[in-house]
């Protein structure tokens, strides 16, 4: 029997062009030319996938439908991730960012620690959070806390609500903390739900204003690389203005805030730059000493 080959999708450039308007229209979500290729590879595997002819029908769909827009939009932003992913950082969150957040609100009442993730895809970014707190803040029992977990993308919230990983996903975590923060399931682990309960996971897109309240530690990362440098520079003065004074705001590795006007303090812990919003107090000269040794 003869096989039946399969006619790739036509795909032409102003329709490329038009996909992309379309997207940072709505979501302000820019790919520009340096994931060209990217770009115009998953279009046309979605085409395929989809059993469409062109990029005129996808148009159509997109245009039609907000569930076919938002399928696209979760297929292109789809971003590898895992616990404890980048260990720097949890280590600069438990050894610099809760040491200084208790310090700061010791007298508080009551206190209130709350912690922002930012793109937090399938969830497991807010888990490693959350486990990092249970760890390493002292008298947890003695703070109200909130992570606030927001993506656009409905489906992966979706995924993180449940809580639910496969067991591939947790192979390096170590047994002690397997045993503490999760329970067996059919096909891998959940999440035990005093930690789910620390979550708020809620859609968002970062382009729309929303008030989130006062946070103590934003984690972005390498979620800032997907919009126009406008839109970034609008987007860090909505996290500046979002933290408390003294709060702290975390990027991917490969990110910097070395150029951008807005006046965070950069703390330099190992190999990992974090930054920080002034104290309120900046005569406290302790503080103020701790940040110039840290930083370059």
């Amino acid at each position: 029997m003869k096989a039946h080959s399969v006619t790739p999708a036509k795909l032409s450039e102003p329709e490329l062009d038009e996909i992309r308007t379309l997207i940072e229209h709505r979501s302000a979500i820019l790919f520009d030319a340096s994931r060209e290729r990217f770009f115009s590879t998953r279009i046309r595997e979605y085409l395929q996938e989809k059993g469409l002819h062109a990029g005129a029908d996808l148009l159509r769909q997109i245009r039609g439908s907000g569930a076919e827009y938002e399928a696209l939009v979760e297929r292109l932003l789809t971003q590898e991730t895992s616990f404890f992913r980048y260990p720097e950082v949890f280590e600069a969150l438990e050894k610099r960012i809760l040491p200084d957040v208790q310090e700061r609100k010791f007298w508080d009442n009551p206190r209130i620690l709350r912690i922002w993730s930012a793109g937090c895809s399938t969830g497991e970014e807010p888990y490693s959070i959350a486990i990092t707190l249970c760890e390493s803040l002292k008298f947890a029992e003695a703070w109200e806390i909130e992570i606030l977990a927001t993506d656009i993308s409905r489906r992966a919230l979706r995924h993180a609500e449940r809580g639910a990983y496969a067991k591939r996903s947790l192979e390096n975590m170590p047994p002690a903390r397997l045993e503490n923060y999760f329970t067996p399931a059919k096909h891998g682990f959940e999440v035990k739900p005093r930690i789910r309960r620390m979550i708020s996971f809620v859609q968002m897109n970062l382009a729309d204003p929303a008030y989130v309240g006062k946070i103590d530690c934003i984690f972005c990362m390498n979620v800032l690389m997907y919009f126009s440098e406008q839109r970034r520079l609008a987007l860090l003065h909505r996290f500046y203005d979002a933290l408390e004074p003294g709060g702290y705001f975390l990027l991917g590795h490969s990110e910097t805030l070395s150029h951008a006007p807005v006046k965070f303090e950069p703390v330099v812990l190992g190999g990992y730059r974090l930054y920080r919003k002034p104290a309120a107090k900046p005569t406290d000269a302790r503080r103020a000493a701790a940040v110039v040794e840290g930083a370059q």
